[in-house]
């Protein structure tokens, strides 16, 4: 064998060990760096774990902190509905004409009503006779807003075209359902906004002007003003058919126009023109007048039971502070315009001795909304009550006049 083939094998030999130490060593280097990654990878995610708490719990005092600060804004730049009108009034019946009333009613309406900046008007719902009218200047004027009391309409009105009865539910959310008694007696916004934009406002209007709304209701009253329906549907940045329905939006109701139409409801679907005597001979010659016939006789048990909850344990239920002992159906209402809160409450009392049906009215600012109203009713009917009014009936008043033309009723 050649010298230099021994040198070159000694050679190859000497860089094959070298290549095995380097590769022993390149192993127990990434042996380590593998070693340390996994080390370093474990405390990276603890580390990062911590961060995302650390940075949870920074943005919530953050957040606690910004929510502080604009709660603090808040209560001092808290922004509350100002009122520019006086709950309270002095000799509201100034003026008033009584020479036809029934002294009881009247007494017991006045009393009832005490200072309150309101009216309230008595009828006989079997005739139409107004039995007593207190603070006559507001009672016969424009009127307001109907607040929740146009429900009633509204509530009739689907009724009749058979979109719902007492028990159908109606959902208002994932988990929340309620019927048109439940609805009624609590007031519910959301329910009659849901009826009302099923109806549509052709539907919703044309019930509404059938149950008197938008035109006078008495008969020959002097003074009395045409309340107002909107001959279009409201916009929709005012709440469009929904907030007609549940506030009355748009709508500016008299308390005659809504005693006649409880009044008919009262009395089984006769919607009377209201008659105020004011002389004694107007009183003994007393003819009701029938404006039209309501179809609703077999839709007012569907109405009865929430009226009657809204007295029992819904908004009405204020009228049980001053009388328990006959039964009250009725329906409450409040809203404000333009600075001024109105208060509603219209009723009736479904006695064996006969019916009554009374309409509060308030105006003013905080102390005024529709459970001051019922409770007045409330202290209106215990005083009738403790005067013996429910105890002796009626005496039978004469036919309507045939002279008098009756329109068409509702469809």
């Amino acid at each position: 064998m050649k010298k230099s083939s021994v040198v070159a094998q000694v050679a190859l030999l000497v860089f094959a060990i070298i290549a095995l130490e380097l590769s022993a060593l390149a192993a127990t280097i990434n042996t380590h760096r593998t070693t340390r990654t996994k080390s370093k990878h474990r405390i990276t995610e603890s580390a990062r774990a911590r961060r995302r708490m650390s940075r949870l719990r920074r943005s919530r005092a953050v957040y606690a902190h910004r929510r502080g600060r604009r709660s603090r804004y808040a209560r001092r730049h808290r922004s509350y509905e100002r009122f520019y009108t006086s709950s309270f009034s002095d000799d509201i019946s100034d003026g008033d004409i009584t020479a036809g009333e029934d002294p009881v009613v009247r007494a017991a309406a006045v009393d009832a009503l005490g200072n309150m900046n309101g009216t309230v008007v008595a009828i006989e719902p079997t005739s139409g006779r107004i039995l007593a009218m207190v603070n006559q200047k507001l009672a016969l004027s424009s009127g307001a807003q109907p607040c929740s009391t146009i429900k009633l309409s509204v509530a009739l009105a689907a009724l009749n075209e058979g979109l719902i009865d007492k028990d159908t539910s109606i959902r208002l959310g994932r988990r929340f359902r309620l019927n048109l008694t439940q609805a009624l007696a609590h007031s519910n916004n959301a329910y009659f906004e849901a009826v009302g934009r099923q109806l549509g406002f052709e539907k919703v209007a044309y019930y509404a002007h059938q149950f008197g709304l938008g035109e006078l209701a008495g008969y020959n009253i002097p003074g009395e003003q045409l309340g107002a329906y909107p001959d279009h549907v409201i916009p929709a940045k005012d709440g469009g058919v929904g907030k007609m329905c549940s506030f009355g939006e748009g709508v500016s109701m008299t308390p005659l126009q809504l005693g006649a139409l409880t009044s008919a409801i009262a009395n089984g679907g006769t919607l009377y023109y209201l008659q105020h005597p004011t002389t004694p001979d107007e009183v003994t010659n007393f003819q009701p007048r029938i404006k039209r016939q309501l179809n609703i006789a077999p839709l007012i048990p569907e109405i009865s039971d929430g009226m009657a909850g809204a007295v029992a344990y819904g908004t009405a239920r204020s009228v049980r502070v001053n009388f328990n002992e006959e039964e009250i159906l009725g329906k409450t209402g409040t809203c404000s315009k333009d600075g001024t809160r109105f208060g509603w409450f219209a009723s009736y009392a479904n006695t064996t001795a006969g019916r009554i049906v009374v309409v509060v009215f308030l105006q003013g600012g905080r102390p005024t909304f529709g459970p001051k109203a019922a409770e007045i009713a409330g202290h209106m009917y215990r005083d009738l009550y403790d005067h013996s009014f429910f105890m002796v009936k009626n005496p039978a008043v004469p036919e309507a006049t045939s002279s008098v033309q009756t329109t068409g009723a509702t469809q």
